[in-house]
């Protein structure tokens, strides 16, 4: 790449660089040795000192005789002091380093090859092993080392359960001796490698990888995609990134980008010890700058491999510093030809933050190839103004077959004493399981016995970037969350219903997963949405969707046909509504017929009805927090049901006035008091329908960058325009001609009256309801016919009959008769949008 292209970027890293220095991690083991040597050295690329192995402090590391240390005499200038010296071994040595805390290390070893006192190092052959696990395998630095530096750098990743480590050395062949120049063992942050969420892709199908975290792993690229090389001293981790110049396939296709200010670090994505800064403030995006903007193409990059290896791990980083607002970039991810990531929103996965780092686990089997292909590019999603995709970093593992095991005795050999002991600690262990097994069964037989299909355990979910788990008892899943068992499905059945998840029968994604069309065996339509790892969403919000759907029934609320938590699967599965998001009627893509403006009112009337029961039809009332209109959901005869529960809240109890809990819901719909204060009332609902009212009436989405500042936020251009009293100016142009003066005033005003600024100003849902009946009398000039009771509710708690013919004004939060004349009323808009449209905001 010319020097051009790396100016800005160069200038932006540096910039950094001097203003602050990587957060160091500092980890309880921590073994750093400068082989051969009797001084105390520290690289000129690091932090940390390496303690001389024949000095007093490090010789205790040694364990056995047989070797011998050597120093280059005429070093070259570009070698680090740590290469000047080795230790080279004659007979089978080992060092031994004390486990403070069992766990993942992190092993390096340092090759550097020299000649001295009659020891060429790039001949020697040797193996080297760990607590019995076979690391380096007839291993010779003279072979295979392509990279053109002298220097050969094997890092691994070990799961460690003993009270030491041992590291043996064994020569071989005819040289008759290995050497290494420096060592270091360290332990490594809990959540660097983790066990669940990790994807497998092959050309035998998609999975899930298990037990990840039990195996050994060597680097074999670690890539910094966009950006200049990284040195240990500026990781926290001290690990080298290397550019991706040389991986490209095409690099005209790519261009690189660059952030000046840190990333936003969340809680449960990635951090600092998964990759540093640098590499989320870099990457490669689509250069657009030559090719029309309904181009599409993907970025490719090819990255060597050894085809004797069948597994590897691929992890790649992402860290969205190309949009300018959220939910502006989707794209897909592939690996070696196969989707590894469909429909990638990275504003989806973070907690409404830009700039989140963000990183995702992907095993895939080498199936012989000399490379691994990772390509980023457009999604179906992606309107043709933001095409884009992107990439911030790569790393490739090989997942090491040691023909060992990392054990506690720190080799093969057990002594006899240790398999006694093992033996009757076991006997003793399988005792007590079994005496708690008896306790168990006569505990349940008290218990009336529970219905074939009612047990069963939550599977434990990643969130990604963290070695925290969440893992349900079914006690805890029937006392506190009341979910009804009766409602589980076998995963057969789903498989079954979905023709085992068949790629054409997706109709959807979200936060949570992908959502396909099914058939049960009664013919039931359904539609079943299925969670991934690496979603957001997880364990609670699919808790929250199955309590509060097993507890309520309403006509106007999406209805559970049942849910699955077998293998480690979170599947809901819902009645199919024919028609799908109301968004897609109004600005969605497809050949579908604009609504009537009475098919828009009657839509905006179910759904209040659906969102009035949440809040009245129980004691504490439930809060949706994320209203929009892809989630009012449309049947065959375009009867609307309010969906997607999983961020929905219990409201305040009878003496409280909110509920204090942090902010979650929609860019564009949400309440601009809760996003302040934090405090979440049955107001930010109202507030969130009342943008989907303008949505309907508009035909526009809640947030688009696209236009200009004035526009770009729905609610707030919405209301200026209401204010001038010239809303018919903006309303969708299928519209135009048909909705009557005082229909639109009074819906303009019921929409300005959700939209105030502060919760005690806006009316309830059914006041709401109220005036939306009364909108739509205006439209048909029939103020007066009567109102049906709801019949909805198959719950105790059920809806009053609302008399259409006294109307409730929530301008003055009067009920008026229908032959007045209605007024209107001007409130202040919300002003917070500037501060969420930032790359700061929430």
């Amino acid at each position: 790449m010319e020097d051009g292209k790396f100016h800005f970027l160069s200038l932006t890293l540096l910039l950094f660089f001097f203003i602050t220095l990587s957060q160091a991690f500092t980890p309880e083991d921590n073994y750093l040795i400068n082989c051969g040597s009797t001084l105390e050295t520290t690289p000129i690329d690091d932090t940390r000192s390496f303690i001389g192995d024949s000095s007093k402090q490090g010789s205790i590391f040694l364990t056995s005789t047989g070797s011998l240390v050597i120093k280059d005499q005429n070093p070259s200038r570009d070698s680090s002091v740590l290469y000047h010296t080795a230790r080279v071994f004659t007979k089978e040595s080992s060092f031994k380093f004390g486990v403070k805390r069992t766990g993942t290390h992190l092993v390096r070893l340092h090759f550097y090859p020299f000649v001295a006192q009659s020891y060429d190092l790039s001949s020697a052959q040797f193996d080297v092993s760990v607590n019995g696990f076979s690391l380096l395998s007839d291993f010779s630095v003279g072979r295979g080392n392509s990279s053109g530096s002298l220097l050969v750098l094997k890092e691994y990743l070990v799961m460690v359960d003993s009270e030491d480590i041992v590291m043996l050395f064994s020569p071989l062949g005819k040289s008759g001796f290995g050497f290494v120049n420096a060592i270091e063992v360290f332990s490594a942050p809990d959540d660097l490698v983790v066990d669940q969420g990790v994807h497998l892709i092959s050309s035998k199908g998609a999975g899930i990888y298990n037990g990840l975290s039990s195996k050994v792993l060597e680097t074999v690229h670690r890539i910094n995609v966009g950006g200049l090389k990284i040195t240990p001293f500026n990781d926290t981790l001290w690990r080298t990134w290397i550019p991706d110049e040389n991986f490209l396939i095409l690099k005209s296709a790519a261009k690189p980008v660059a952030r000046s200010r840190p990333p936003n670090y969340e809680e449960g994505l990635a951090t600092r010890e998964i990759a540093p800064d640098q590499v989320y403030m870099t990457a490669q995006e689509m250069n657009k700058d030559n090719i029309t903007l309904a181009s599409k193409f993907n970025i490719t990059w090819a990255f060597p491999l050894n085809p004797n290896v069948m597994e590897y791990l691929v992890r790649l980083h992402f860290c969205d510093i190309v949009s300018t607002s959220l939910n502006q970039l989707y794209f897909d991810v592939f690996i070696n030809d196969y989707y590894a990531y469909k429909d990638l929103d990275l504003s989806s996965l973070s907690d409404h933050l830009l700039a989140a780092p963000y990183y995702v686990d992907f095993v895939t089997n080498s199936e012989n190839s000399e490379n691994i292909h990772v390509s980023v590019g457009p999604s179906e999603l992606s309107s043709s103004m933001r095409i884009n995709a992107i990439l911030n970093g790569v790393e490739i593992m090989r997942i090491v077959d040691g023909g060992g095991s990392i054990s506690r005795s720190g080799s093969k050999k057990k002594p006899l004493g240790v398999l006694l002991g093992a033996a009757v600690g076991g006997f003793c262990l399988l005792c007590v399981v079994i005496l708690a097994v008896l306790v168990a069964i006569k505990c349940r037989k008290s218990k009336s016995k529970p219905k074939p299909g009612e047990t069963g355990t939550w599977a434990p979910l990643r969130v990604p970037g963290s070695s925290s788990y969440s893992k349900v008892s079914e006690g805890t899943t029937n006392a506190s969350y009341g979910v009804n068992l009766g409602l589980k499905i076998p995963f057969a059945e789903i498989q079954h219903a979905t023709n085992n998840f068949d790629k054409n029968l997706i109709i959807g994604s979200g936060g949570f997963g992908l959502v396909y069309k099914g058939v049960m065996r009664d013919n039931t339509k359904v539609a079943v949405k299925r969670g991934v790892p690496e979603s957001r969403q997880g364990l609670p919000e699919f808790q929250s969707e199955i309590t509060v759907l097993s507890k309520i029934r309403h006509r106007h609320l999406v209805g559970l046909v049942g849910y699955c938590e077998e293998q480690s699967e979170m599947i809901l599965v819902y009645e199919f509504m024919e028609k799908g998001p109301l968004k897609n009627h109004l600005y969605g893509s497809g050949p579908l017929s604009p609504l009537s403006w009475k098919q828009r009112l009657e839509i905006c009337i179910g759904s209040a009805r659906g969102v009035h029961y949440l809040h009245t039809g129980s004691t504490q009332g439930v809060i949706h927090r994320d209203i929009k209109s892809t989630n009012i959901l449309l049947d065959e005869g375009y009867v609307a049901k309010v969906a997607d529960f999983g961020l929905s809240r219990a409201g305040p109890c009878i003496d409280e006035t909110h509920v204090s809990t942090g902010v979650k819901g929609s860019f564009g719909y949400l309440d601009p008091e809760y996003f302040k204060r934090q405090q979440l009332t049955d107001k930010s609902d109202v507030y969130s329908f009342g943008v989907v009212l303008l949505e309907v009436l508009c035909a526009r989405p809640a947030v688009d960058p696209s236009l200009s500042r004035e526009q770009v936020n729905l609610a707030e251009w919405g209301m200026l325009w209401q204010k001038k009293g010239l809303l018919r100016q903006i309303i969708d142009q299928n519209l135009v001609g048909e909705i009557k003066s005082s229909s639109l005033r009074k819906f303009g005003e019921t929409a300005e009256k959700c939209l105030a600024d502060y919760g005690v100003d806006r009316p309830t849902m059914g006041d709401v309801l109220w005036n939306l009946e009364y909108v739509l009398q205006l439209q048909l000039q029939e103020p007066g016919i009567p109102r049906e009771p709801h019949e909805d509710s198959t719950t105790a708690a059920s809806e009053l009959p609302i008399p259409a013919a006294i109307p409730r004004d929530i301008s003055t939060n009067i009920r008026i008769p229908a032959n007045m004349s209605d007024g209107s009323s001007v409130v202040t808009t919300s002003q917070i949008f500037s501060q969420l449209i930032t790359n700061e905001g929430r």
